[in-house]
């Protein structure tokens, strides 16, 4: 994959609100550098602007704004000096593009927390002042992830897998390294994952059924708690809730060698419960609230989450409005072509339907049938924000062959199942990361990860879990590919022009 060019001209532009929900005016706040580092202590302000290649991004901060001095999740913790906000970049939808990573390669070098050994690079075992050893951060935005072997539960006991797994290829090294491999004392199976926005958790908490449909099982229960939940918040559900993926990742990603306690805990939630992230502005089609539409945060916000989009709530219906001649200049403008192609992209993602084959989570073991007729919407349903209200994870094949695009530079995995073989893939699978069998332990969950909220997109290339979309071009063209869509090249402009407004 090409290295992502980071443009010098995008830098944030105004950060200036108005909260109308609670009535407050904000005084205009300067722009800040684009990239946040611990410890700053800047002023989170209640409206934040960041421009991209393909428009502008808005962070809403509800009730905001906020200082950061000392604030959970902008402080230093741990050896490293990373703060949550070093992997969660205001600029890039609260995750973190390649392009931001570059940026800070090419102007800080190694000694930039984002770099730390322990997940910063391709192995901790590498020279880290050499960008060699950082090249899935920097030129894929991967972030390493470090799971137990056999897997644990979330009481920390080992699960009997179902199936063993074997190491084919091993760019990186960290698979076979004799301190952080397999058959290391630590018997870890590293894999390579885009690190999850942190914004819009209303909706990713939100259930819209009482079981886990794709596996037909019930819903996990948080041992926090003892409530069930979405399950929606990892790649590879490996945590449950919020409390939980806090403790993890204060534990792993910031090397934090003491439980992270609950002033700290309730101060991040806090923050992130009242965040809202999306494209605000196109550059060629204007406001994305303009006309008639309802793009941008502030819908997000007022909105309710949990509802489906593919049972009576039309999805992307923010942009229904651009269907209408009446609703937009009718003078052949570069911005009224874009708007009508939108709003043909969305009308695309509701009701073009296709062949869905081969996919864990919906052809299996659920009963929809192998194929099953039905369209993006099927499983990007919540209106408002593209992820699935149903529970659970679905295998695309993007990091399983034979779907998946080649990724030399990622590890390759054998697994060999020992009991039923994979509804799909049979007994065997070669896979660059097993997903949420690695929490699981069963075959049938080979490949298999949680969707994604698909706002604010445009900020954070690139795409899919393990980074395999380059674009948003190159999502789509991987569904087109995968289940022989057969888009048109007007129809695939369309789409794409959809998915930079969300």
């Amino acid at each position: 994959m090409a290295a992502f060019n980071f443009r010098p001209m995008m830098w944030p532009i105004a950060a200036a609100a108005i909260l109308a929900t609670v009535g407050i005016a904000q005084p205009p706040s300067p722009p800040p550098d684009r990239w946040w580092k611990p410890d700053e202590g800047r002023r989170f302000p209640a409206v934040l602007d960041y421009e991209n290649d393909y428009g502008v991004l808005r962070t809403l901060l509800i009730g905001g704004p906020i200082e950061t001095r000392d604030h959970a999740f902008f402080r230093a913790i741990g050896p490293d000096g990373r703060a949550c906000v070093t992997c969660h970049q205001p600029a890039d939808g609260m995750s973190l593009s390649a392009a931001s990573v570059q940026h800070q390669w090419q102007a800080v070098g190694p000694r930039d927390p984002l770099f730390a050994a322990y997940d910063g690079s391709n192995c901790p075992s590498l020279p880290q002042q050499d960008r060699a050893s950082h090249s899935l951060l920097i030129d894929h935005g991967l972030i390493r992830i470090a799971r137990p072997w056999p897997p644990l539960d979330q009481n920390r006991k080992p699960v009997k897998a179902d199936f063993t797994i074997e190491v084919v290829r091993d760019p990186t090294g960290c698979n076979l390294d004799p301190q952080w491999g397999i058959d290391s004392a630590r018997h870890q199976i590293s894999v390579f994952r885009r690190p999850r926005p942190v914004a819009n958790f209303k909706y990713i908490e939100a259930m819209g059924f009482a079981y886990d449909p794709k596996a037909g099982m019930p819903l996990p229960v948080d041992p926090d708690t003892g409530k069930p939940v979405s399950g929606n918040l990892m790649a590879d559900g490996r945590v449950l809730s919020l409390q939980s993926q806090m403790r993890e990742a204060a534990g792993t990603h910031l090397q934090f060698m003491k439980a992270m306690d609950r002033k700290d805990i309730a101060q991040i939630l806090d923050f992130e419960s009242r965040l809202y992230v999306a494209q605000q502005t196109d550059r060629v089609g204007g406001a994305l609230e303009a006309d008639g539409a309802e793009g941008g945060p502030r819908k997000l916000a007022d909105s309710p989450a949990g509802r489906l989009g593919s049972q009576g709530v039309a999805i992307w219906s923010e942009f229904a409005a651009w269907e209408k001649p009446a609703a937009i200049v009718k003078d052949g403008s570069a911005q009224t072509a874009f708007r009508q192609s939108v709003a043909r992209g969305a009308r695309l993602f509701r009701d073009r339907t296709f062949l869905i084959t081969d996919s864990a989570g919906i052809t299996s073991p659920v009963g929809f049938g192998n194929p099953v007729r039905n369209g993006c919407a099927f499983c990007h349903n919540m209106s408002q924000m593209g992820m699935d209200v149903a529970p659970g994870q679905v295998d695309l094949g993007t990091t399983n062959q034979p779907f998946a695009d080649p990724a030399p530079h990622l590890p390759l995995f054998r697994i060999r199942c020992l009991g039923k073989p994979h509804p799909h893939y049979g007994k065997m699978i070669l896979t660059s990361d097993p997903g949420y069998a690695l929490t699981t332990g069963r075959c049938a969950d080979v490949g298999r990860i949680t969707l994604q909220t698909l706002r604010g997109l445009s900020a954070r290339a690139p795409y899919f879990s393990n980074g395999s979309a380059r674009d948003l071009r190159g999502i789509i063209d991987y569904y087109d590919r995968r289940y022989d869509i057969r888009y048109t090249e007007q129809e695939k402009q369309d789409m794409v022009n959809l998915l930079k407004s969300l």
